[in-house]
Protein backbone atom coordinates (compact mmCIF):
# COMPACT_ATOMS: atom_id res chain seq x y z
CA UNK A 1 0.00 0.00 0.00
CA UNK A 2 1.23 3.38 -1.22
CA UNK A 3 1.27 6.50 1.33
CA UNK A 4 -1.01 9.34 0.29
CA UNK A 5 0.49 12.27 -1.05
CA UNK A 6 0.62 15.60 0.58
CA UNK A 7 -2.66 17.71 0.43
CA UNK A 8 -0.90 20.34 -1.17
CA UNK A 9 0.16 18.16 -4.09
CA UNK A 10 -3.39 17.27 -5.01
CA UNK A 11 -4.21 20.91 -4.76
CA UNK A 12 -0.77 21.40 -7.18
CA UNK A 13 -1.78 18.25 -9.75
CA UNK A 14 -5.29 18.41 -9.85
CA UNK A 15 -6.46 22.36 -9.22
CA UNK A 16 -7.05 23.22 -13.02
CA UNK A 17 -9.28 20.30 -13.56
CA UNK A 18 -11.46 21.30 -10.34
CA UNK A 19 -11.35 24.66 -11.83
CA UNK A 20 -12.31 23.97 -15.65
CA UNK A 21 -15.39 21.55 -13.75
CA UNK A 22 -16.43 24.48 -11.70
CA UNK A 23 -16.25 26.90 -14.42
CA UNK A 24 -18.13 24.66 -16.94
CA UNK A 25 -20.98 24.35 -14.26
CA UNK A 26 -21.20 28.00 -13.40
CA UNK A 27 -18.99 30.37 -15.05
CA UNK A 28 -15.96 32.00 -14.47
CA UNK A 29 -17.74 34.49 -12.04
CA UNK A 30 -18.04 32.11 -9.18
CA UNK A 31 -16.09 29.23 -10.20
CA UNK A 32 -13.35 30.70 -7.63
CA UNK A 33 -15.64 30.21 -4.96
CA UNK A 34 -16.69 26.59 -6.02
CA UNK A 35 -13.03 25.88 -6.54
CA UNK A 36 -12.18 27.29 -2.85
CA UNK A 37 -14.92 25.76 -1.34
CA UNK A 38 -13.67 22.02 -3.38
CA UNK A 39 -10.56 22.02 -1.53
CA UNK A 40 -11.97 22.90 2.02
CA UNK A 41 -14.52 19.77 1.43
CA UNK A 42 -11.57 17.84 0.22
CA UNK A 43 -9.17 18.61 2.99
CA UNK A 44 -11.63 17.64 5.69
CA UNK A 45 -12.11 14.47 3.94
CA UNK A 46 -8.74 13.71 2.74
CA UNK A 47 -7.71 12.22 6.33
CA UNK A 48 -10.40 8.94 5.37
CA UNK A 49 -9.77 8.54 1.92
CA UNK A 50 -7.83 5.24 1.15
CA UNK A 51 -4.52 5.54 0.01
CA UNK A 52 -5.21 3.91 -3.40
CA UNK A 53 -8.20 6.07 -4.34
CA UNK A 54 -8.17 8.28 -7.99
CA UNK A 55 -7.66 11.60 -6.26
CA UNK A 56 -8.26 13.28 -9.33
CA UNK A 57 -12.13 11.44 -9.88
CA UNK A 58 -12.63 12.36 -6.08
CA UNK A 59 -11.79 16.09 -6.43
CA UNK A 60 -13.75 16.15 -9.76
CA UNK A 61 -16.90 14.76 -8.30
CA UNK A 62 -16.25 17.21 -4.55
CA UNK A 63 -16.11 20.12 -7.71
CA UNK A 64 -19.35 19.15 -9.56
CA UNK A 65 -21.27 18.60 -6.26
CA UNK A 66 -19.92 22.17 -4.91
CA UNK A 67 -20.56 23.96 -8.21
CA UNK A 68 -24.12 22.41 -7.90
CA UNK A 69 -24.91 23.56 -4.87
CA UNK A 70 -23.63 27.18 -5.46
CA UNK A 71 -25.68 26.99 -8.36
CA UNK A 72 -29.06 25.84 -6.76
CA UNK A 73 -28.29 28.22 -3.94
CA UNK A 74 -27.45 31.53 -6.53
CA UNK A 75 -31.04 30.46 -8.06
CA UNK A 76 -32.46 31.18 -4.65
CA UNK A 77 -31.49 34.42 -4.35
CA UNK A 78 -32.81 37.62 -5.45
CA UNK A 79 -31.51 39.30 -8.69
CA UNK A 80 -31.17 43.27 -8.18
CA UNK A 81 -32.02 45.11 -11.04
CA UNK A 82 -30.01 48.48 -12.04
CA UNK A 83 -31.60 51.44 -12.89
CA UNK A 84 -31.35 51.71 -16.76
CA UNK A 85 -28.32 53.28 -18.22
CA UNK A 86 -27.54 53.18 -21.78
CA UNK A 87 -24.25 54.41 -21.85
CA UNK A 88 -22.81 51.68 -19.57
CA UNK A 89 -20.00 49.10 -21.28
CA UNK A 90 -20.03 45.33 -21.60
CA UNK A 91 -15.82 45.03 -21.69
CA UNK A 92 -14.84 42.88 -19.63
CA UNK A 93 -18.48 41.99 -17.83
CA UNK A 94 -19.09 38.25 -17.67
CA UNK A 95 -21.75 36.91 -20.53
CA UNK A 96 -19.81 39.15 -22.94
CA UNK A 97 -16.58 37.17 -24.06
CA UNK A 98 -16.00 34.43 -26.86
CA UNK A 99 -15.50 31.68 -24.05
CA UNK A 100 -19.10 32.84 -22.39
CA UNK A 101 -21.22 31.50 -25.09
CA UNK A 102 -19.79 28.45 -25.07
CA UNK A 103 -19.81 28.18 -20.89
CA UNK A 104 -23.03 29.36 -21.44
CA UNK A 105 -24.21 26.79 -24.35
CA UNK A 106 -22.69 23.69 -21.64
CA UNK A 107 -24.76 25.17 -18.69
CA UNK A 108 -28.22 24.83 -20.87
CA UNK A 109 -27.59 21.05 -21.88
CA UNK A 110 -29.89 18.62 -19.98
CA UNK A 111 -28.31 17.70 -16.95
CA UNK A 112 -27.05 14.05 -17.48
CA UNK A 113 -25.25 15.49 -20.84
CA UNK A 114 -24.12 18.43 -18.90
CA UNK A 115 -22.20 16.29 -16.16
CA UNK A 116 -20.53 13.92 -18.95
CA UNK A 117 -19.61 16.71 -20.90
CA UNK A 118 -17.86 18.05 -18.24
CA UNK A 119 -16.39 15.39 -16.15
CA UNK A 120 -15.25 13.68 -19.55
CA UNK A 121 -13.87 16.60 -21.06
CA UNK A 122 -13.13 18.97 -18.93
CA UNK A 123 -12.41 16.79 -16.24
CA UNK A 124 -10.47 14.12 -17.78
CA UNK A 125 -12.51 11.45 -16.50
CA UNK A 126 -12.70 8.25 -18.38
CA UNK A 127 -16.37 6.87 -19.48
CA UNK A 128 -16.13 4.37 -16.61
CA UNK A 129 -15.59 7.33 -13.97
CA UNK A 130 -18.50 9.30 -15.33
CA UNK A 131 -20.69 6.25 -15.42
CA UNK A 132 -20.51 6.22 -12.09
CA UNK A 133 -21.45 9.65 -11.46
CA UNK A 134 -24.35 9.58 -13.93
CA UNK A 135 -25.54 5.96 -12.62
CA UNK A 136 -25.22 3.84 -15.45
CA UNK A 137 -23.11 2.02 -18.21
CA UNK A 138 -19.84 3.50 -19.71
CA UNK A 139 -21.32 3.18 -23.04
CA UNK A 140 -24.45 5.23 -21.77
CA UNK A 141 -22.08 7.87 -20.52
CA UNK A 142 -20.26 8.13 -23.61
CA UNK A 143 -23.88 8.31 -25.81
CA UNK A 144 -24.68 10.99 -22.85
CA UNK A 145 -21.01 12.82 -24.53
CA UNK A 146 -21.53 12.22 -27.40
CA UNK A 147 -25.50 13.74 -27.39
CA UNK A 148 -24.14 16.89 -25.45
CA UNK A 149 -21.13 17.53 -28.00
CA UNK A 150 -23.72 17.38 -30.93
CA UNK A 151 -26.01 19.97 -29.17
CA UNK A 152 -23.07 22.01 -28.82
CA UNK A 153 -22.04 22.34 -32.19
CA UNK A 154 -25.66 23.00 -33.41
CA UNK A 155 -25.98 25.78 -31.06
CA UNK A 156 -22.40 26.99 -31.39
CA UNK A 157 -22.86 26.68 -35.11
CA UNK A 158 -26.24 27.89 -35.70
CA UNK A 159 -26.73 30.54 -32.77
CA UNK A 160 -30.10 31.81 -32.10
CA UNK A 161 -32.24 34.17 -29.36
CA UNK A 162 -32.69 32.28 -26.13
CA UNK A 163 -29.69 29.90 -27.28
CA UNK A 164 -32.19 27.13 -28.91
CA UNK A 165 -30.49 25.01 -32.14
Amino acid sequence: MTAKPPFDELVRDHGAQVWRVCRAVLGSVDADDAWSETFLAGLRAYPDLPAGADHGAWLATIAYRKAIDAARARSRQATPTPDRDDRISTLGQPGTGPDDELAQAVRSLPDKQRLAVTLHYLADLPYAQVAAQLGGTPEAARRAASDGLRTLRKRLANPTPGGQA
